[in-house]
């Protein structure tokens, strides 16, 4: 049987457009903050200071602007314990702690939390909504410049609010965290490949009838 399969790029499916200031740009003209949030150790926080991670969080939404989507994304990795021995001033108890765990697996965690701008027809998005059925390409919401300064005002002080709790920490992401520097993976490559580790290939896979 003829493989009758076209070969498409992994760029050509790739929803994301570009990374400019910092931010995500999707091919939708949807514009996404990205931060990695540092939480407290689980067991280590009452049910008072519960309520007042609850409320920040609250609080914190409620700056945004319409039509946002708050996305909260949590990785569970296998990995092996680092210890840290060559840290000065450590004891020989601390020095014998870490040993003992030297290269023990462990689930580790990580948590990135993802602001997108969008717009209210994007909102209201169908399966069989198609660019052909727009009156321009990018949402009128979108080239408006001050709507767009709006927003990142809103962002900041978003993680200003949520920075202020003192039990959540929240870390903006530049451009090199999102799509790496050198030898450093950035977020988007470490998510197509299932990876952290910064020797991981990414590239495109080519299906087909020789091959």
């Amino acid at each position: 049987m003829r493989n009758m399969s076209k070969i498409a790029t992994l760029e050509s499916k790739f929803p994301l457009l570009a990374v400019e200031n910092n931010c995500i740009i999707s091919k939708d003209a949807d514009i996404t903050a990205c931060f990695q949030v540092h939480l407290p150790e689980l067991f280590t926080v009452a049910s008072a200071e519960y309520d007042v991670i609850h409320s920040a969080w609250h609080k914190a939404i409620k700056t945004l602007p319409d039509f946002t989507i708050v996305h909260k994304q949590d990785w569970f990795i296998k990995e092996n314990y680092e210890p840290g021995i060559a840290q000065d001033g450590l004891s020989f108890l601390a020095k014998s702690y870490q040993q003992h765990f030297n290269e023990r697996p462990f689930l580790n965690h990580y948590c990135y939390l993802f602001v997108t701008k969008t717009t209210k027809d994007r909102m209201r998005m169908q399966s069989n909504f198609s660019s052909l059925c727009k009156g321009a390409l990018v949402p009128r919401e979108m080239r408006d410049k001050e709507a767009i300064h709006r927003f990142m005002e809103a962002v900041a002080q978003f993680e200003r609010i949520v920075n202020d709790s003192g039990f959540i920490k929240l870390q903006r992401l530049s451009e090199d965290d999102i799509i790496g520097a050198g030898e450093q993976q950035g977020l988007l490559e470490q998510y197509f490949t299932l990876s952290r580790d910064a020797g991981t290939p990414m590239q495109d896979i080519a299906l087909a009838a020789e091959e």
